[in-house]
């Protein structure tokens, strides 16, 4: 009985041995010829460690064209069975390449390669930015990592790290409404609520105090990222018209009286895009129109050296909103905005916070207000208006017909486009295949249709007076 069992998985064993011969001869293991691979990388090439050496083998089929942008990559576990590696390897090797800014994933479709293969990593980029306006971030850089590592070495540090104190400290308040004073507008510290960034706080308040179906005046051409978090609130915006000076009284009159407007965001000094900056006599106008219609005002003031023209939170100091916008020059990657609320709405505003936000940064906000109270925040204010002036003497050199009334600093600047230009997205990455990153007026309008165009550059993010002039005149040839 033994023997005949012995036989028969012997049979078996042999009929089985045959099969996989068999199989093996009409379908060879990784034979990919039928379904090729659209990356078949070489595995006899391959050294160890071998995730490194396949990433090597990617980076360098990138590079030299191989594989051009947009390439959807094999995935991973078929790459895997092709090379006849561990899937982690592949994974890793991806993983490197990914990091690098070569390919890029997306879910549920796979891992493509770059439009522009390297270019996130800033030594190996020939793109000069004039897209973010980010005031200069490498001056100052070592006060703002000496102010932090000063504040980390603290007995105090580790109650920076909870949720305590969600209205921000005693410290932070007072910081708040000592930077927001030195521009004329008079608040206590309870007044103060500290946000991570200014478009936080704009988002609270439209939430807070507009309902679905209200409208907010707005210039034509206005703060980007305003326009889409109001279409996520259903609040609608109505442009008014402005000039050289900013919005004009009389067209605002006008929108209150065929609108259902409840508040106006107004950017007093050097408005982004347009650079506009008021008078003293403009802000006096529209505050008389604001308090005829009982307008809520949200100002978001970039004022960096103070002046006598005043704010409209001293004009209107129950209906006004007030943001510092210079803490953005200071350093953009410290998420924090000081905002001055009217007392009534105070509470209010608070609440929508802690719900919406929770709280700002208390690391961040400590470092600016180390900054502020140190006096620091303002030397390096007064140095980055010094590298401004320079800036904006190139662009005045090689654009002299776009020159200003406002004798304000600009950090960035607008160049006015032929109306008979193509679409925005065009001519950006028209501008873009030379080298260059501008941002068109289309992503600031509020208006359908505008009849006018321009570019807006930033004179504050490219680190030399040479790259900017490299830049500004490749625009200037592009023009024509």
């Amino acid at each position: 009985m033994n023997e005949y069992l012995t036989n028969i998985l012997s049979l078996c064993y042999n009929q089985y041995i045959s099969n996989i011969v068999w199989i093996t001869k009409i379908m060879p293991i990784n034979d990919f010829t039928l379904h090729p691979l659209n990356w078949q990388p070489n595995p006899a090439t391959l050294t160890r460690p071998r995730y490194l050496s396949l990433a090597a083998q990617l980076a360098h089929d990138i590079y030299s064209g191989v594989l051009p942008p947009g390439t959807c990559l094999p995935p991973q576990r078929e790459l895997a069975d092709y090379l006849d590696i561990n899937f982690t390897t592949v994974t890793r090797a991806y993983d490197i390449c990914r990091e690098r800014g070569l390919v890029y994933g997306v879910i549920g479709r796979g891992t493509f390669v770059a439009s522009m293969p390297g270019k996130t990593d800033k030594e190996n980029s020939n793109i000069l930015d004039l897209g973010a306006v980010q005031g200069f971030p490498e001056l100052g850089e070592n006060v703002l990592i000496e102010t932090a590592r000063d504040i980390l070495n603290r007995d105090y540090t580790r109650q920076l790290f909870s949720y305590s104190e969600r209205n921000g400290t005693m410290r932070h308040r007072s910081a708040g409404a000592l930077w927001i004073s030195r521009l004329g507008a008079k608040i206590q510290p309870d007044q103060t609520v500290v946000f991570p960034g200014v478009h936080s706080a704009l988002i609270t308040i439209m939430l807070a105090f507009f309902d679905i179906g209200d409208s907010l005046a707005v210039d034509e051409f206005t703060y980007g990222n305003l326009i889409d978090a109001a279409r996520f609130a259903h609040i609608k915006l109505v442009p008014i018209k402005g000039d050289l000076e900013g919005m004009l009284p009389e067209s605002l009159k006008e929108a209150s009286q065929h609108n259902k407007i409840k508040g106006v965001f107004l950017m007093p000094t050097c408005a982004n895009p347009t650079t506009v900056t008021m008078s003293k006599k403009r802000k006096d106008e529209l505050t008389k129109i604001i308090n005829e219609n009982e307008l809520l005002v949200l100002e978001d003031d970039a004022t960096l050296i103070p002046n006598d023209s005043g704010t409209f939170f001293e004009r209107l100091p129950n209906q006004t909103f007030h943001l510092t916008g210079a803490t953005r020059f200071l350093a953009a990657g410290l998420r924090v905005t000081f905002v001055a609320s009217p007392k009534q709405y105070l509470k209010k505003l608070l609440h929508a916070h802690h719900r919406l936000t929770i709280k700002a940064s208390a690391l961040d906000t400590e470092i600016m207000s180390e900054l502020i109270l140190s006096g620091r925040a303002e030397k390096l204010i007064v140095q980055k208006i010094q590298c401004a002036k320079k800036m904006n003497t190139i662009f005045n050199k090689i654009f002299p017909e776009e020159r200003r009334i406002a004798k304000d600093i600009p950090f960035f600047r607008t160049i006015t486009l032929p109306s008979a230009r193509r679409n925005g997205p065009e001519i950006e990455q028209e501008l873009l295949n030379n080298g260059v990153i501008v941002c068109h007026s289309c992503r600031f309008a509020a208006r359908k249709n505008p009849t006018q165009a321009f570019l807006r550059v930033s004179l504050s993010s490219l680190a030399s007076k040479i790259e900017l002039k490299s830049a500004l005149n490749t625009i200037k040839k592009w023009l024509g």
